[in-house]
């Protein structure tokens, strides 16, 4: 059936000013998740580590782009496990163990090993990057360039690491988490507001700092003292910071950023068919939201949560920030996973809907936008028989099928989609 569904826009304190109706499929698609290697083991991961449970945290899943079908998936305590893509495949190969370097505590969970991309070039020059929260200062992240091995494709070169970025934060959570690289050859960055609550800095509003923001840089170059570069498109590039005091010289925006105004982007990805960016974000009260990024966006984060005002000084300047396409109300589900919008090939009835799920509430949807309207035409659920599945990330191969990850106490941790 389809369901019509109401969205207010709202101008002024709890005042609905329009309501925009759209037919929007709700109908379950006759998909389930299916464990995508049920034989695999994750070489040297144990369910109990000195007498305590401990689950595998397989915090992404990617590959490495050079035609060998291999796919590589960190653990957030720091260790990175590549494997051929195969259904039958039974052990990893620990590609990189960064656990030494790499703080994770499970009573401060958004830390750890975050996000990792291999250069668009990896065939050629080798280069992958990892964003991890680094053990050699307190709640502290850091962009670095790593290597693959010269004698082994299947290891990185353990010796070798060159820091770009160092990103302090205020407190353990919100530290955001993907990196990947667009198609431009540029390396996105997703980054949280720091943590807490509310944003008690305005860190997301703020462009003199780097927190609640969407970064673009360039990593094959240097300048400006810097270990890498500045792409001179980017929107903020020798930008005055609105708000300096007026007996000081005017501070310059950091001209890392590419958008701003966000929560904690938790995944984004790009539509490898239409170049688009798509990102999730993270709600505090109420509400989960996905939007399209665009180059000098503000996503409205913290005077608004989703297409509501948050703080008193959010009303009546909704006409400067930008809507997500998409909402849903924290009595669905209370914290969005982003996901990929789907260009494979196995499934057909999928293509061009972005998959995304609740890692609280346990539930998946293919969403479908339609680009001509500027509408969401459908959020279709993907129905699961067993208990709910705390999804953490979500991932694709070089074909383009698309994968998800979960916390798993058994060690499975990896799951795919299949027809019912």
């Amino acid at each position: 059936m389809r369901n019509l569904v109401v969205t207010l826009t709202w101008l002024c304190w709890g005042l609905p000013a329009a309501v925009f109706a759209a037919e929007v499929d709700e109908t379950p698609l006759p998909i389930r998740p299916v464990l995508a290697f049920p034989k695999l083991k994750f070489t040297g991961w144990s369910s109990d580590v000195d007498g305590r449970p401990t689950p595998l945290r397989p915090i992404l899943l990617t590959h490495l782009g050079d035609g060998s079908n291999r796919l590589v998936v960190p653990q957030q305590q720091g260790q990175i496990h590549i494997f051929p893509n195969r259904a039958d495949v039974e052990t990893t190969t620990l590609f990189l163990d960064l656990s030494k370097r790499v703080v994770y505590k499970d009573n401060e969970n958004e830390e750890g090993l975050l996000g990792l991309a291999f250069h668009p070039k990896f065939k050629e020059n080798g280069q992958f990057f990892v964003y991890y929260n680094t053990t050699d200062a307190p709640h502290t992240c850091v962009i670095s360039r790593f290597r693959v091995s010269a004698d082994d494709p299947n290891k990185a070169d353990a010796r070798f690491e060159e820091e770009l970025l160092r990103i302090p934060q205020p407190f353990w959570n919100h530290n955001g988490g993907t990196i990947c690289f667009g198609p431009d050859g540029y390396l996105y960055v997703g980054l949280g507001d720091g943590g807490a609550a509310n944003d008690p800095h305005n860190n997301a509003q703020n462009l003199q700092t780097l927190l609640g923001k969407i970064l673009r840089i360039d990593v094959d170059r240097r300048e400006r003292g810097l270990a890498y570069g500045i792409p001179q498109d980017n929107p903020f590039v020798n930008a005055f910071a609105p708000g300096a005091p007026a007996d000081r010289r005017p501070s310059l925006a950091r001209p890392e950023i590419w958008a701003l105004g966000v929560r904690n982007i938790w995944r984004m990805a790009f539509d490898r068919a239409t170049g688009q960016l798509w990102a999730a974000d993270v709600g505090q009260n109420l509400w989960e939201e996905i939007n399209l990024i665009e180059k000098g966006g503000n996503y409205g984060w913290n005077l608004r949560e989703g297409k509501h005002v948050f703080a008193p000084h959010g009303a009546g300047i909704h006409s400067s920030l930008i809507d997500p396409i998409w909402e849903y109300h924290h009595d669905i589900g209370k914290s969005i996973t982003g996901g990929h919008v789907y260009r494979g090939s196995q499934l057909p009835e999928l293509t061009g809907h972005y998959l995304y799920a609740d890692y609280v509430s346990g539930r998946i949807w293919a969403l479908k936008y339609d680009e001509r309207t500027r509408s969401v035409t459908a959020n279709r659920p993907i129905p699961y028989d067993g208990p709910p599945l705390p999804i953490i990330s979500f991932g694709e191969d070089e074909a383009g099928e698309v994968y998800f990850t979960v916390v798993a106490a058994n060690g499975q941790g990896i799951y795919t989609f299949a027809r019912r």
